[in-house]
């Protein structure tokens, strides 16, 4: 972690927030808005003369297609985290879902993670590798890790994710363990 003048001379927030961001999701939006489009086009204008079926097939995969892809960026534009006394909490997306609430009694420690990529777990989004844990990335950069008690990990994508790591070591000297749930 880099050095801060001061940083320990500050005393930290009842309630942490922190945010990242990802703008290119919402060109990922825009073209499952023109999947959709082009599904409404295709029943609105269609001059199939080879029959119904087809039709209806194109139409139904256009606006399907369109609304996963919609929908499935649109989760994952943006991460929240909201740190209190007792646990963190990630919400991703406009509507707060996938969401997970960890207590801080599962937290056995925090650490910095300098540059945490999409391409080191599989993509953008909420993710699990066997081998390195659950993560929720939605863009490149740093971001936090935390060592469970049960000996899994999870790792955010935060801005100022080292204020968040020394809050949560703060906060983890006056709780004590408790069993994972």
């Amino acid at each position: 972690m880099r050095d801060h003048p001061h940083a320990g001379d500050t005393p930290h927030p009842d309630v942490w927030t922190g945010r990242a961001t990802n703008r290119v999701q919402w060109l990922l939006a825009l073209v499952g808005a023109a999947c959709m489009a082009l599904g409404i086009e295709l029943a609105v204008e269609s001059a199939w003369t080879s029959g119904i079926a087809p039709l209806v097939m194109s139409v139904v995969g256009c606006i399907a297609a369109g609304l996963l892809v919609l929908f499935g960026t649109l989760a994952f534009v943006h991460v929240d985290l909201r740190l209190d006394k007792e646990s963190l909490e990630v919400r991703c997306g406009h509507i707060g879902v996938p969401r997970r609430r960890i207590p801080l009694s599962h937290v056995a420690g925090a650490e910095f993670a300098a540059y945490v990529t999409p391409r080191q777990w599989g993509g953008w989004g909420y993710r699990w590798r066997p081998e390195k844990g659950t993560a929720v990335v939605v863009r490149c950069g740093e971001g936090i890790v935390l060592n469970l008690w049960d000996g899994h990990t999870f790792t955010i994508t935060v801005d100022n994710a080292e204020s968040a790591v020394r809050v949560i070591r703060e906060r983890l000297r006056t709780i004590t363990p408790g069993p994972a749930r």
